[in-house]
Formats: structure tokens, C-alpha cells, sequence
């Protein structure tokens, strides 16, 4: 999510419940089971006969039903699961909002032309040779100048999507290059909470969080950069061939014009002003119904007989604009806030199934367990590793996959003689970038729901998600520019 103005972090009020009574196997009869269910689910019954389009949700819930039986028999009280649940619903009240107005603004960027106006200029710059390292770029330089992988999906990434998907590529592919782009941008922008949150927790300041953060994030970027430019150098796609023909449907069916970038423009200096993200997109998507108005009346008319209903349309339920061409028609359509019903569904359900983990214990036992086994360091490095990776699969968010190990592993850190900036860079390497690869975590949900790409689509080619805590481990086992305590004793 990383996005300080979407989501507040009060580092004090995120406590880490324990409990004496529950021992690690039992902490992890939840979590087995929920991954039994989902594996189930994904290989054998591809989420529609079992229980319908909302397979996953429903096993959420299940896990934390299971997950309640074992608190109960710990002796911890429904009043404290409740509590805990309501705290993490409360925290993502925010996120879903912001979630409805992206729904909202994909579908009035649609209808006023600002879509297929980025898409009809885009495909004009970007050839299909080095569309997917030009995306990877671009990403990154809108998520550091705001701080935000969320924004960027929500605003450059929708526009590439739709450039990319007209070129031929692959979306898996270029969904994979945007948010490897946007979470590089947002680890190494000082505006981004978790970049924040990783070194408060770990006990170092910002910069020097940062600059250490760019030993193990630049190399990984650069290999991020170098495979996409010889996918790119190897895509085969229709390209050029088909170039002339969308460009000219596109501007029959549409009044294409620059001024129709005001509107994203206007958005971007919002966010880079440090407008609260929920006014910036609301403001999107008031300019772009005005923008409709004036630019597209005959689009308007011919999804409805009223253009004001036409827009409401576009805001609430799906709205498809019809042209000669297929390939256009699959791109020119968008389901608007209900669109994004199913994503705040699977994030609620989530959410409760973290918050009972929390509230029984069974996070910090499973944390504590990890870190008994870390007897070296480098046993130290892959213990946190995994933990936040775990916290990520397990409580489904990507903030608590940072509080949680940071708070566990810090004097552990401290004994090893290691620098506090170590830790917070591993938090960093392994909490923020997985937390979108977890197809029920809320950063993972909110960008699949965005783009309209599954996780299992572009899991693959979010190269510098998954490569990030590689990097790492590999740093931390050839001992790697790790970083010791000034204050350690001979």
C-alpha cells in the first residue's frame, strides 16, 4: 500500500498480543489448513464450483473460524478477537474508499477519453521493444515523487496497461513491470510510510535508512531493468503492423486531445502537493465527468439517452464502449466502483482472518519460534526473512509484516553487533515488496484489482518482488556491506 496519506501509522498503538498458553503447532493448525484450502481451491476447483465467484473470501473466513476454535481452547475470550478484528477492519477504511473512487476514476477516465487519449499517444512513443523497461522507469519515477506504488497503479499504471495491452503485450507482463517499477519508487521515497515505518521500528533515522537501503534495492532494479529489456527485444507481438489501425479507431470513436492530460495532471500535482489521496482522486474524477461533457457528448449519448446518466454509470457499474475493433473493445471498458466490490470483499475477509491470528497469539508465537532457530547471522538475516513473508501470507498485511518482526528481531539484532539500519533494510526487502505477490493481502488485492491482472498473471514478472529478499539473503551470506555497531566491544 505504502502510501503515509492512505493509511496512518501510529506505531505506538501497534501492540503484538501474546499468549503463554498456545504452543507453535497449534499457532499454526490455522495456517496450514488455510493453505491447505487455498491450494485446494486453486489447483482443483479454480474457485468457481465449490463455493461461486468468492471462493477465497469464503475460505478467509473459514481460517479464522479455525483460527477462533484454537483461541478458544487457549482460554482467549471472543470479546478480544472481536476487538482485534475491528481494529484491522477500522484500519483499512481508508484503503477501501480509495478503492471505490479508483473504480470511479477508471471508469470517468474512460468516458471522457483520457484513457484512450494516453493510450493513443502512448502508442505513438512506446514501441513494443522497450515498452516493458520504459514502464518499469516510468512507474518508479511517479511512486518516488509520491511516495505511493497505490497512486501509481491508480494513475500511470491503468494508462500502461492499456498501451501495452493495445501493442499486444502481454498484461501479466506489464503489470509485472509497473509494480516492480512502483514498489522500487515507493522502498526508496522518503514520502512513503512504510519507508518511514521500517527504520522507526528497527531504530535508525530515515536517510541513513535509505542510503543503506541502496545497496541491496539498485542492483536488484538494474537486473529488474536488464530481463525486461530482453523480454522486450524478444516479445512477439503484432506491433507496429497494428499500430495505424488502433490509432485510427481510436480517433474515429474518440474526440482525442492533449487537453484531455489536464485531468491526470491535475491528480498527479495533488498528490505531489500532498493533497490526502481521497481528495486528489475525487477531484479526478469530478474533472474528468466535466471533461466528458465537453469532449465526448457523443460517447455519452450512446451509452445512454441521458449523458448524466451516462456518468453515473461510468462511476457506479460497468460501463463498455463498443468500436470496431476487438482488441480496443476488451480494453475500452471498466466496471467502475462495483468493479471493486470483489477486492474489499477478499480485503475485509482478510482482515479478519489476521486479526483473530493476532488476537489468539499465534503471530508473535510463530515469530518468537523463528527467531529461536536464528543462531547466526545469517541464520539471523533468513529467520527475518521469513517471518515477514509469513506475516504477509498470514495476516494479510503488509504494515504488520514490518511491525511485528521489527519489534521482534531488533534486540536481536542488537546482540549480534549488527546496526539497527540492517534490520530496517531487511524488513524493507522482505515486508513491503512480497506483500503484493499474496493474492489475499491488501496491497496484492488492491493491485490486481486495479490493473485487472491477476496475481497469478503477473507473479512472474514482478521481477523485483520476489528478487528483493533474494538479494538479501545473498548480501547477508557473503557478508556483504553488513553493517556493525559502532558501539561494539572488541
Amino acid at each position: 500500500m505504502s502510501d503515509k496519506n492512505i493509511s496512518k501509522i501510529d506505531i505506538d498503538k501497534q501492540g503484538i498480543v501474546e499468549n503463554k498458553e498456545l504452543n507453535i503447532w497449534e499457532a499454526l493448525i490455522p495456517v496450514v489448513l488455510l493453505m491447505a484450502l487455498l491450494a485446494y481451491n486453486i489447483f482443483f476447483v479454480d474457485g468457481q464450483e465449490w463455493f461461486g465467484t468468492y471462493t477465497n473470501q469464503i475460505i478467509l473466513l473459514m481460517g479464522g473460524g479455525i483460527a477462533a476454535i484454537v483461541g478458544f481452547y487457549n482460554k482467549v475470550s471472543i470479546s478480544l478477537m472481536l476487538q482485534e478484528v475491528w481494529e484491522n477492519l477500522k484500519s483499512i477504511f481508508v484503503p477501501i474508499l480509495i478503492l471505490l473512487l479508483v473504480g470511479a476514476l477508471a471508469g470517468t477516465w474512460l468516458v471522457s477519453g483520457v484513457i484512450p487519449a494516453m493510450v493513443y499517444y502512448g502508442l505513438q512513443v512506446l514501441s513494443p521493444e522497450i515498452f516493458l523497461p520504459a514502464s518499469v522507469i516510468i512507474a518508479a519515477l511517479i511512486s518516488i515523487a509520491t511516495g505511493s506504488s497505490w497512486t501509481t497503479s491508480a494513475t500511470v499504471g491503468i494508462a500502461l496497461i492499456g498501451i501495452g495491452s493495445a501493442l499486444g503485450i502481454s498484461p501479466g507482463m506489464i503489470a509485472g513491470a509497473v509494480i516492480s517499477g512502483a514498489y522500487f519508487g515507493d522502498k526508496m521515497s522518503p514520502l512513503s510510510d512504510t519507508t518511514n515505518l521500517a527504520p522507526a521500528m528497527a531504530g535508525t533515522d530515515l536517510f541513513t535508512h535509505i542510503r543503506y537501503m541502496t545497496l541491496t534495492t539498485v542492483p536488484t532494479i538494474i537486473v529488474t531493468l536488464i530481463v525486461f529489456t530482453i523480454l522486450g527485444f524478444n516479445l512477439d507481438v503484432s506491433g507496429n503492423a497494428d499500430v495505424s489501425n488502433l490509432l485510427s479507431t481510436i480517433n474515429t470513436t474518440f474526440n482525442i486531445t492533449p487537453w484531455l492530460f489536464l485531468v491526470p495532471l491535475a491528480v498527479i500535482g495533488l498528490i505531489l502537493a500532498k493533497t490526502k489521496p481521497l481528495i486528489a482522486l475525487g477531484v479526478g474524477v469530478i474533472l474528468a465527468a466535466i471533461f466528458a461533457f465537453i469532449f465526448q457528448p457523443e460517447i455519452l449519448s450512446s451509452i445512454s439517452s441521458s449523458s448524466f446518466k451516462s456518468i453515473i454509470n461510468a462511476i457506479f457499474v460497468d460501463t463498455e464502449i463498443t468500436t470496431d475493433n476487438e482488441k480496443l473493445n476488451e480494453l475500452f471498458t471498466a466496471g467502475g466502483m462495483k468493479g471493486m466490490l470483489w477486492t474489499i470483499f477478499l480485503i475485509c475477509c482478510a482482515m479478519v482472518f489476521g486479526g483473530v491470528m493476532d488476537a489468539i497469539g499465534a503471530l508473535a508465537r510463530i515469530t518468537k519460534s523463528l527467531l529461536s532457530i536464528a543462531d547466526s547471522v545469517f541464520g539471523l538475516f533468513a529467520s527475518t526473512v521469513i517471518s515477514c513473508l509469513g506475516l504477509n501470507i498470514i495476516a494479510s498485511d503488509q504494515y504488520l509484516a514490518i511491525v511485528i518482526p521489527g519489534k521482534m528481531f531488533k534486540k536481536a539484532y542488537e546482540d549480534k553487533g549488527l546496526a539497527p539500519e540492517n534490520l530496517s533494510r531487511t524488513l524493507e526487502d522482505s515486508g513491503t515488496v512480497t506483500s503484493v505477490l499474496v493474492p489475499w493481502n491488501t496491497c496484492a488485492a488492491y493491485q490486481s484489482g486495479v490493473l485487472g491482472v491477476d496475481v497469478a498473471s503477473y507473479f512472474a514478472y514482478a521481477i523485483f518482488n520476489w528478487l528483493s529478499p533474494f538479494t538479501t539473503l545473498l548480501f547477508a551470506a557473503f557478508s556483504i556491506k553488513i553493517k556493525q555497531l559502532t558501539t561494539k566491544s572488541a
